[in-house]
C-alpha cells in the first residue's frame, strides 16, 4: 500500500466516522450510554492528524462494546434519522473490523435485514426474494458475490417452509422455529461473514420477519374481532390471568392493549414477555368465545324443548296429546322437565 493509498484511505474513514457520529451521540441519547469523550468528532474537523483518525477508530470500538443490539434494534426501527446511507455507514463500519464478536454477528445481522428492507420494493413477493436478488441487492455493501448454497446453509430453507405452514403465533413460537434459525447462526461460528452466508442469512430473517408480522397481525385481529363478538353478547370483563392479567380485565381495557401492541411490535420480532401475553390473550379469548358459544347453544335448546314440552302439554291439543296431564297447570316445573 502506497502513502497516498493510505491517506486516501484514512481520509475516507474519517468522512464516514463523521456521518457515523450524530447516529451513535442520538442513541447514546436514548438509551443514556455515558460515552468517552472524542474532541475531533465533536467538532466536526474537516482534517484532522492521523493520530485524531486512528483515536476516533479506537473511540468506535470502545463505543460499540457499550452499545447492545436491541439498543440498535430498536433505535434504528423508531428514529427518523435512520436511512439508506446511515445503515450503509454502519454496515460497512462492522464488515471492515478486523475481529468481530458475537455481538458484532448480532448487530451485522440485522443491519443486513434492515438495510435490504429498505432497499426492496414494498409489495415484494416471498416468491421473488431468491439469493440473487438478495445478493444483487446487497452488492453494494458486500460486493459480488456466487449465490451457491453451501451444504450447512440449506437447513435454512426447511426452517422458512416450516414457517410458512404455521397458522398462529403460537405454532411458531411452540415449535422452537425462531430457535432453530438462532442455533443455527451460532453454530456457523467465523462461516458466518462468508458473503454468501450473510446472504443467507439476510433472506432467511427476511422472510422469518414476514411471516411473524403475518401471524402476529392476524392474532390481534382475531383478539379485536373476538373482544367485539363477545361485548355482543354482554361480556364486560374476562379472567386473564393465564396472560398476566387481572381475573376480571375489562375488554374495553384489552382493546386498547391491542393498539398499543401493533405498534410495539412493529419494533422487534421476538420480543420476549409481551410476546407470550399476546398468545396467551389469544388463547383467552378464544376459549371465552368458545365458552359463550356453547352457553348460547344450550339456552336455544333449552327454550326449543321448553317450546315443544308446552305444545305437547297444551290443553287447545288434546287431540295430539302423546299422554295426559294430570298435574295442575299451575304446578308444572319447567326448570326440572328442562332437566331430563
Amino acid at each position: 500500500m502506497t502513502q497516498t493509498t493510505q491517506l486516501n484511505d484514512l481520509a475516507a474513514e474519517w468522512c464516514t466516522a463523521r456521518l457515523l457520529y450524530p447516529l451513535y451521540a442520538a442513541l447514546a441519547r436514548e438509551f443514556v450510554i455515558d460515552l468517552p469523550s472524542c474532541s475531533d468528532l465533536e467538532s466536526g474537523v474537516d482534517a484532522p492528524p492521523q493520530e485524531s483518525i486512528l483515536l476516533a477508530r479506537n473511540w468506535f470500538l470502545e463505543v460499540d462494546d457499550r452499545i447492545q443490539v436491541y439498543q440498535l434494534r430498536q433505535f434504528l426501527q423508531t428514529t427518523n434519522i435512520a436511512n439508506d446511507e446511515s445503515l450503509r455507514n454502519l454496515l460497512v463500519h462492522y464488515l471492515q473490523k478486523q475481529n468481530h464478536s458475537t455481538n458484532d454477528r448480532d448487530k451485522l445481522d440485522f443491519l443486513l435485514v434492515q438495510y435490504f428492507s429498505h432497499c426492496a420494493p414494498s409489495r415484494l413477493e416471498d416468491a421473488d426474494v431468491d439469493l440473487d436478488y438478495v445478493a444483487q441487492t446487497l452488492e453494494s455493501v458486500l460486493g459480488s458475490i456466487e449465490t451457491t448454497l453451501p451444504d450447512w446453509l440449506k437447513p435454512l430453507e426447511e426452517i422458512i417452509q416450516t414457517a410458512n405452514q404455521c397458522s398462529t403465533l403460537r405454532d411458531l413460537l411452540s415449535g422452537g422455529i425462531l430457535e432453530k434459525g438462532r442455533k443455527l447462526k451460532a453454530e456457523c461460528g467465523d462461516k458466518y461473514f462468508l458473503p454468501i452466508a450473510m446472504v443467507a442469512f439476510t433472506r432467511f430473517s427476511f422472510l422469518m420477519r414476514r411471516v411473524f408480522f403475518r401471524l402476529m397481525h392476524q392474532d390481534l385481529n382475531a383478539i379485536l374481532d373476538g373482544l367485539r363478538e363477545l361485548e355482543g353478547r354482554g361480556v364486560a370483563t374476562l379472567d386473564c390471568r393465564r396472560a398476566q392479567f387481572s381475573a376480571e380485565e375489562p375488554t374495553v381495557r384489552l382493546r386498547m392493549i391491542c393498539q398499543s401492541w401493533k405498534v410495539m411490535f412493529h419494533a422487534e420480532y421476538s420480543s420476549g414477555q409481551p410476546l407470550r401475553m399476546l398468545v396467551d390473550l389469544r388463547a383467552v379469548v378464544d376459549n371465552a368465545l368458545a365458552r359463550s358459544a356453547k352457553k348460547e347453544s344450550g339456552n336455544s335448546n333449552t327454550k326449543a324443548r321448553a317450546a315443544t314440552a308446552g305444545a305437547k302439554f297444551s290443553t287447545k291439543n288434546q287431540d295430539a296429546a302423546e299422554f295426559e296431564v294430570t298435574a295442575p297447570a299451575g304446578e308444572w316445573d319447567e326448570s326440572k322437565h328442562d332437566k331430563q
